[in-house]
């Protein structure tokens, strides 16, 4: 028995070297690819580096903390988990829905920097697709097509099974990278360091603002810290992994977002294909058809992934009775739970074919603070209730990285705009609605008490 016992536990196999490594992976993507020419035109300017830094201090706190939850509570890897476990099933329904709009808005954006990729390596190719199919309506055009294709083609990846589609991913990771030095090798000897003054165009508000809309580029830190059961010494793996992927990451994306608004003035940045755009603008067509290519394989990891995070973390809310278990059937051949998959699939297809993209990535940045906002209640309720139960990693001073992950994520989170607040709180009060309708009644936890 206890034998049997033994064998459910995950491989120890993870060091940190390990970590920091599938760190780069999971987080280096939509931010470098895409949000960084519209958080410098819209936002920032060439303050955007500072946004980046930002963002990585703050990360670094919820980091810490994520990598105790998942240690504590390692039969699932979901924020709506530590949620649900910590602050009780409201709290984890309203995490659990808020992730729905993570997941499935972050994945529309995404969708739409690559569309925007694949049009400008079209371009570069001498082939224009019609505006009408490349632009959704609030910019003149019917629909992002290329954006619906790519989220079809990735959902039905995931259908056919998670191993064909990991084998696929860590391909396309080491891709994403080589395609990023490439890009900084090419563009930096471009640079023209008048472009980079004034500095702070928007002042330092500008700065905020734009941590708040490109925040949902850390969303991998979430999967991130949830390897922490299979870390080799998680005590000392997991800050060293966490911290180092972090540091390493930000680099990156200050390096790149440096060299573009030292090539291009920042109000021309204005594009969800940055860096194509920067390499045609000083006459590279090939060497931008080439990152164009290597952007495209680098956001199509990230939609995999914001796909497949999305149908688990419905999974777990129909474990606990909040969301119909029959949605999650498994298909008798492929093994995969391919009716929720094709409902999350059509969504995202809908919303990345008609909705702007930098409306999206700001209001995935709400649910992704959201979510991360609760994550720093949930670590200290769960220490303070069990103090003594045993954590594979223990979050180092506690009670100062969780209260200032909370401060932090709150002021990032009071920068987004009104339209977004609003829309957010319309999702919420949805959700309430589903809840009361349909989650309160079929709650596994209410049939226990009962």
């Amino acid at each position: 028995m206890e034998e049997a016992k033994d064998n459910q536990h995950l491989l120890k196999a993870l060091g940190a070297l390990d970590i920091t490594l599938l760190g780069l992976g999971i987080i280096i993507g939509t931010g470098i690819f895409v949000l960084t020419g519209i958080g410098a035109a819209e936002y920032a300017g060439p303050g955007l580096m500072l946004s980046f830094v930002l963002a990585a201090v703050t990360c670094a706190f919820i980091c810490l903390a994520y990598a105790e939850l998942a240690s504590f509570l390692p039969a699932a890897g979901s924020t709506y988990t530590y949620a649900y476990s910590s602050l009780g099933e409201l709290f984890g329904w309203w995490v659990g829905w808020s992730l729905i709009l993570e997941y499935s808005v972050g994945a529309s954006a995404v969708a739409g920097g690559w569309s925007a990729y694949f049009s400008g390596i079209l371009h570069a190719a001498g082939l224009d697709l019609p505006r009408q199919l490349i632009m959704v309506p609030a910019e003149g055009g019917w629909v992002n097509l290329p954006a619906v294709l790519i989220v079809v083609v990735s959902t039905a990846l995931l259908i056919f099974g998670v191993q064909a589609s990991a084998k696929i991913n860590r391909l396309l990771v080491f891709i994403k990278l080589g395609t990023i030095f490439l890009f900084l090798f090419l563009a930096a000897p471009h640079i023209n360091p008048l472009h980079w003054k004034p500095f702070l165009p928007f002042g330092v508000k500008g700065v905020v603002a734009g941590t708040a809309v490109l925040f949902f580029a850390y969303l991998g830190v979430d999967a991130l810290a949830t390897t922490a059961e299979e870390a080799k010494n998680p005590k000392r793996d997991m800050p060293i992994g966490i911290l180092s992927a972090l540091l390493l990451c930000t680099i990156l994306y200050i390096a790149v977002c440096a060299v573009m608004t030292g090539v291009v003035p920042y109000p021309q940045l204005d594009t969800a294909a940055p860096a194509s755009f920067v390499l045609e603008y000083i006459g590279l067509r090939f060497g931008s058809a080439i990152v164009g290519t290597g952007a495209i394989c680098g956001l199509s990891t990230v939609i995999l992934g914001m796909l497949f995070a999305q149908s688990r973390a419905l999974y777990a809310m129909s474990r606990d009775g909040l969301i119909p278990m029959r949605l999650y059937k498994v298909h008798p051949r492929f093994r995969s739970p391919y009716i929720i998959q094709l409902l999350v699939g059509g969504v995202v297809a809908i919303i990345t074919g008609f909705t702007p993209i930098h409306i999206v990535a700001e209001v995935c940045s709400a649910g992704t603070i959201f979510a991360f906002l609760c994550a720093c209640v949930g670590i200290l309720i769960l220490r303070k209730r069990y103090p003594d139960k045993p954590r594979g990693f223990r979050c180092p001073a506690v009670k100062v990285i969780a209260p200032l992950g909370f401060i932090f994520c709150g002021f990032i989170f009071s920068q987004l705009s009104s339209c977004t607040m609003i829309l957010f709180c319309v999702w919420t009060l949805i959700g309430f609605v589903v809840y009361g309708l349909y989650g309160y009644r079929h709650s596994e936890l209410r049939k226990e008490e009962q």
